[in-house]
């Protein structure tokens, strides 16, 4: 059984802060140890649950983030960017389940750090009239496969958010979100104990977990933060401006949606 694992880190225990997700402090150098052993705890976890083969992707910023000489050797590592399929690249569909590790609420919510996709850029982003975290999306595009969503590790935004797009799924809260930059937080370990527990019943239950699925034909509309960016992301072709902060694509999958989502951020660091 091949498990899947996206790994972010503002979901992770212990990380309240936007300096423990970017790169050039101590701060973060302590964040993305700590993503990395709660890394290892889904895949032993995993393992435990029956899984024989698990992927790891690192979902976070730039994407070089887990430690690669402290990572779990059972497991293989996808790190760098850009990628294709950006927080889901390398999902196939011979996986039987996706474990989202270490993720958050989305944009305007009151999860910890919470956002989409890129904090700068989007404010909401919907997929047929739902709106949607990164969760959402990509478990979106994972159901589209075939492929369920089994387990997410987070606060209890994100569970409160996810819960009704993955209703059999597992979920670790490693923490309690008491304003963007602020929580209560399970410590390291045990919130590694919880994260291997819940990721192995997960595995175990794998097979009766049901995908998370948006039907097609396909409408995105992406509300953009400011109107300047709103200006950049209408010089699209395809794009079809709404009003003076969203725009609108139909994209023909969901796998296109998130291309189109991820082209509009990388677009966004022309106005940073």
């Amino acid at each position: 059984m091949k498990i899947y694992i996206s790994a972010d880190i503002e979901g992770v225990a212990g990380v309240v802060n936007p300096q423990q997700g970017s790169m050039g402090n101590g701060e973060y150098e302590r964040a993305r140890r700590l993503m990395t052993q709660e890394a290892n705890a889904a895949i032993e976890g995993a393992l435990a649950g029956g899984a024989t083969e698990v992927l790891v992707n690192d979902a976070h910023g730039d994407m070089r983030n887990l430690l690669p000489d402290e990572l779990d050797p059972r497991a293989e590592l996808i790190s760098g960017k850009p990628k294709p399929l950006n927080m889901f690249e390398g999902l196939a569909p011979d996986h039987a389940g996706v474990i989202c590790l270490g993720y958050h609420a989305r944009a305007r919510d009151a999860g910890v750090l919470a956002h989409t996709t890129n904090g700068f850029a989007f404010g909401r982003i919907r997929l047929n009239d739902a709106e949607l975290g990164e969760a959402g999306l990509y478990g979106a595009y994972a159901g589209s496969l075939g492929i369920p969503v089994i387990m997410l590790s987070g606060d209890d935004r994100l569970k409160s958010e996810t819960q009704p797009l993955f209703t059999d799924a597992r979920y670790a809260v490693v923490k309690q979100a008491i304003s963007q930059r602020a929580a209560r937080s399970l410590s390291p370990e045990l919130a590694r104990d919880l994260i291997r527990r819940e990721s192995e019943a997960a595995v175990r239950h794998a097979p009766s977990i049901p995908p998370f699925t948006i039907e097609g034909p396909y409408r995105l509309e992406v509300e953009l933060n400011t109107p300047a960016l709103c200006d950049l992301a209408s010089i699209i072709p395809t794009a079809t401006r709404l009003d003076v902060v969203t725009v609108a694509f139909a994209p023909e999958s969901v796998e296109h949606a998130i291309r189109w989502v991820n082209t509009l951020s990388a677009l966004s660091a022309a106005l940073r």
